[in-house]
């Protein structure tokens, strides 16, 4: 089953961290917005959080994305 979720990216955090906010998940990542490293850091622990398949399906250049997991 494939579930879709939005999610908010704040990149170069101190931290990486996942909140959970009404609709939406806000995830703070170490890695810096560029070439890509903040994507691939988020695919790989939200993999790690919810243990199933991770892809960014809109908003690969954006901060505000949709997931899917399956």
């Amino acid at each position: 089953m494939k579930e879709v979720i939005k999610v908010i990216v704040k990149p170069n955090a101190s931290k990486f961290a996942i909140k959970k906010k009404d609709n939406y998940y806000i995830v703070s990542v170490k890695s810096v917005a560029e070439n890509g490293k903040a994507n691939m850091e988020l695919i790989r622990e939200l993999r790690k959080f919810f243990g199933r398949r991770v892809r960014i399906i809109r908003g690969v250049k954006s901060r505000k994305k949709i997931i899917e997991i399956s």
